[in-house]
């Protein structure tokens, strides 16, 4: 892959996550970020962001990541591999050995979202986001962190059918017995051992519930239904919805996510939760239909399920009021810009006949 012509594709987007970020990163001079889950797709664009604005304030700062293989990513992401800001730390999130000294910040967002695995290994899954966040907060006690954000999920709330925009004050949760929740209920967990650890140890502690998100870096071959739709445009296939295409989502560009967690990192409340999203509701045929007009070219749409009359309608939709209340945080890239902004950075990867 012409990795050269892939960073001139994301200059746009660092671009704008550093003008709505400018003002944030001057507490971070000098100093050092511990970051879990650095190599997964919100770890790439928190590592891309963190390198643009360094080099442009020269903010003399160190990002260390961790990962159970590094040197197969920077194998993957040559662009990331050698740059003196970015130190990598080999280890399991559940057991990493400490790496010596003080680090200011640390954002823990290491956790697969595989539904695979969510369903098949449950326990897996629970242990994998429960131990590995308590580790992390041990981490973050011996290395006498400031601030601590955790990427937590919109599946703490459990289904949503009856609300249009879920907020943070909502008291639903996961079936605690439920065969799927694994992932919900592991996410509950570790949010009430931020709270407690902040409680004990003064750490100033961030939650942000991520729900869902488009934008280079997000795998196409999984179970994500826009990366799906994504991969079928891109190899002219007809785009498939597996269901009834009813359920509702809602989709944040990647850059804006960026934005949303440095903020809430830095400028966030401590002891407080934020709901990380796009408000605006699209059923996912709605998303399909949406992704082939992105395409300009003709492509075919398959539903393959009928809809079943009074069926109860499946959301998953955010209010973000409190981010942009708090935080003054809003949706700057609108889906079908984001969509578009996706499609032609995977169109330059498939042209290359790379995957990242």
């Amino acid at each position: 892959m012409n990795i050269k012509d892939y960073k001139l594709d994301l200059t746009q987007d660092l671009d704008h996550i550093f003008q709505h970020t400018e003002n944030l990163w001057e507490e971070l001079r000098g100093k050092k970020l511990f970051v879990t889950g650095g190599t997964g797709f919100f770890g790439k664009w928190l590592l891309e962001s963190f390198l643009w604005v360094n080099k442009k304030l020269e903010l003399n700062a160190q990002m260390h990541v961790l990962s159970r293989d590094p040197e197969s990513f920077k194998t993957n992401c040559l662009h990331l591999a050698n740059k003196s800001e970015i130190k990598y730390h080999q280890g399991d999130v559940r057991n990493f050995d400490f790496p010596d000294g003080k680090f200011d910040y640390i954002i823990h967002a290491a956790t697969s979202a595989s539904a695979k695995l969510n369903s098949e290994n449950p326990l897996l899954m629970f242990n994998t986001i429960v131990e590995g966040t308590r580790h992390i907060l041990d981490f973050a006690v011996h290395c006498n962190a400031q601030k601590f954000l955790l990427t937590s999920s919109g599946a703490v709330y459990g289904e949503q059918h009856e609300l249009k925009n879920v907020s943070e004050n909502h008291c639903g949760a996961p079936d605690p017995i439920g065969s799927n929740s694994a992932y919900g209920v592991g996410k509950r967990a570790s949010e009430f051992l931020c709270g407690a650890y902040s409680q004990k140890y003064g750490i100033e502690m961030k939650i942000a519930r991520c729900f869902t998100f488009v934008g280079p870096y997000l795998p196409l071959d999984i179970h994500y239904a826009i990366g799906n739709f994504i991969r079928d445009g891109l190899n002219n296939k007809t785009i498939k919805v597996n269901g009834d295409g009813t359920p509702y989502r809602s989709y944040l560009y990647a850059a804006d996510l960026a934005i949303w967690l440095w903020t809430i990192l830095f400028k966030g409340k401590s002891m407080r939760t934020y709901n990380v999203g796009s408000e605006e509701a699209i059923t996912i045929s709605g998303l399909a239909n949406i992704v082939v007009k992105c395409f300009k070219k003709t492509l075919q749409v398959k539903i393959a399920e009928t809809p079943e009359p009074g069926s109860i309608t499946n959301r998953y939709v955010p209010s973000t009021k409190r981010a942009r209340e708090e935080c003054n945080l809003h949706q700057t890239i609108s889906l079908r810009e984001a969509i578009e902004r996706t499609i032609k950075i995977h169109s330059i990867i498939s042209e290359n006949e790379s995957i990242i």
